[in-house]
This record gives C-alpha cells, sequence and structure tokens, in this order.
C-alpha cells in the first residue's frame, strides 16, 4: 500500500527536481564545447548502457517479441523528438525561459487524459489551471516577441521548447495508452534511451556536429550529470517514489523544477529576467498545481 509523503520522500523529490531543473543549464554551459543535441544523444547513449548493466545485475528479462515494441519504438522516437528540440532551442532562447516552457508538458498531459481517457475528465478548478497555464504561455511568450533585435530569434527557442513539452506529453499519452503501460519501468526508460540516443546522434551527425566537439572539463562533467545522474539515477529514484508513496502527493512536486530550473539560469548563466516572463512562469506554475489537483480528488 502506497502511504503520504515522509521526510525522505519529501526531500527526495526536491533534490530530483533540483536535477531536473538544472539539465538545462548543464547543457548550455558545455554547448560551446558540444552542442545540446549532441549531448542529449551521448548521454541517451550512456545511460543506456547503465540501465542494461542493471537489468542484467537484476536478471530482468527483455525480449523484443513480447508485442512491445512498436510502441517502444514510437515512445523512442517522441523522446528523441522531445530532446531535439530542447536541444536546438538552447541556441535560441535562455536556458530559463526554454525550462519552463517545457514543463508545460503536464498541461498538455491532462488535456490529452481528459480527450482520450474516460476516468480523467477534467473539472472546474482543473479547466482554470488550464486557462492560468495558456494565458502564462501567452505572456511569458510575448517576452520573446518584444525581444531587442539583438535578440529577436528568442521566440523560435521559445516556441522549440513549447514544441519539447508537447512532445513529452505525447510520449506520457503513448506509454499510458499502449502495452507499455504493463511494462516494467526499466524496459520503458530503455526504449526511450537506446532509441532516442540513436536517432539524435544521427541528426548531430546529418548536423555536423562531430566536428565541433571538444571534450572540455566542463562537457565531460555536464555529460556524465546528465547520463548518470538525470537519465539514470533520478529515474531509478523516481520509479522508486512510485512503488511506495501516493503518486498525487508526489505530481504536486513537478512545478519546482521550473523554479530551479529558472534559478540556476539567473546564478550561473547570468540570465535576465524579464517581468512578463516572470508573471507568465508564475501564471504556468499555478496552472500545473491545479490540474495536479484532479490526483488527489
Amino acid at each position: 500500500m502506497r502511504k503520504p509523503l515522509d521526510g525522505l520522500a519529501i526531500g527526495l523529490m526536491v533534490l530530483l527536481c533540483a536535477c531536473w531543473g538544472f539539465q538545462q543549464i548543464a547543457m548550455k554551459l558545455a554547448a560551446p564545447a558540444i552542442h545540446p543535441v549532441m549531448q542529449n544523444g551521448l548521454r541517451s547513449a550512456l545511460a543506456a548502457l547503465l540501465l542494461v548493466g542493471l537489468m542484467r545485475w537484476r536478471r530482468e528479462p527483455f525480449s523484443l517479441r513480447d508485442g512491445r515494441l512498436a510502441a517502444g519504438l514510437g515512445a523512442g522516437a517522441l523522446f528523441a523528438g522531445e530532446f531535439l528540440m530542447v536541444g536546438l532551442g538552447l541556441g535560441y532562447t535562455t536556458a530559463s525561459h526554454l525550462v519552463v516552457f517545457v514543463y508545460t508538458a503536464p498541461i498538455f498531459t491532462a488535456l490529452g487524459l481528459h480527450a482520450f481517457v474516460a476516468g480523467e475528465r477534467l473539472r472546474g478548478p482543473q479547466w482554470a489551471g488550464v486557462l492560468l497555464a495558456f494565458s502564462g504561455i501567452a505572456l511569458a511568450f510575448s517576452r520573446g516577441l518584444a525581444a531587442p533585435l539583438a535578440d529577436s530569434s528568442m521566440w523560435i527557442g521559445d516556441a522549440l521548447g513549447i514544441v519539447a513539452g508537447l512532445m513529452w506529453a505525447a510520449t506520457t499519452l503513448l506509454i499510458r495508452g499502449s502495452s507499455l503501460s504493463e511494462a516494467p519501468p526499466t524496459q520503458t526508460l530503455l526504449y526511450q534511451l537506446a532509441v532516442g540516443a540513436l536517432l539524435l546522434i544521427a541528426a548531430g551527425g546529418l548536423m555536423g556536429q562531430w566536428q565541433g566537439i571538444v571534450m572540455t572539463p566542463v562537457a565531460w562533467l555536464s555529460l556524465l550529470f546528465q547520463a548518470v545522474i538525470v537519465a539514470f539515477l533520478s529515474f531509478l529514484a523516481w520509479f522508486w517514489l512510485l512503488r511506495h508513496y501516493l503518486a498525487s502527493r508526489l505530481s504536486a512536486f513537478s512545478f519546482l523544477t521550473p523554479l530551479f530550473g529558472v534559478g540556476f539560469g539567473v546564478l550561473l548563466l547570468d540570465e535576465p529576467l524579464d517581468p512578463r516572463f516572470v508573471g507568465g512562469a508564475l501564471l504556468v506554475l499555478a496552472g500545473i498545481v491545479l490540474v495536479n489537483v484532479r490526483r488527489r480528488s
């Protein structure tokens, strides 16, 4: 039986949100040495190898003939698309902007569940949350449209962040509505990491990113952080939490991730905070909280 959150769960969730919020910051810091698209491909490959090692150590079975291959390939392709948008978006906009727009995914997921899953209908407070979130997206997005001429392409990166959020939501809906919903979490994650690695490395190669790689200490630290901490350990910790604690209470912490991302962007990358972006981000976060209320009722 899953239990309410205790001190261990709360502390672990705050730590996980901080790691997830730092992900785009790490990519941006290492971008001069290795393009974010290639970073995502290489970190997914390394994390997939670590996951295979863990599954073999646990003697977890894995078969491509269990009826989940098509769904797994689809989830992996969507995962790759999400991080392709993230990698490209970081070339146009700030990491602070990107983390907020990517984490609109819970709003799109809620709308998708409302449309396709009978037991997941939105009610009054949740619709208010959706409206708040989309108002926030419009307000935050207006910052990029009204940027000075030197930053006139910021809206492109912001738009790519929204597309990444949509693809993340689509991944969640695919997993929820397919045979992957009954698969072990490690198997679902392996599909995403392995297929994502192949597609992202191929995309980076087609864009000529192999020639620009310079493995500086920052590049190594970014790759190791993203592969070992984010893509491997943090997701294992998340699955452990879901097995032991109420998912509705855990999901309420999702709003902390973009807060950490914005904070790290300001502190480490000296990114500016425009009042419209701050106001829009707060509306998005309020919307996420309201949408999550439905899972507690």
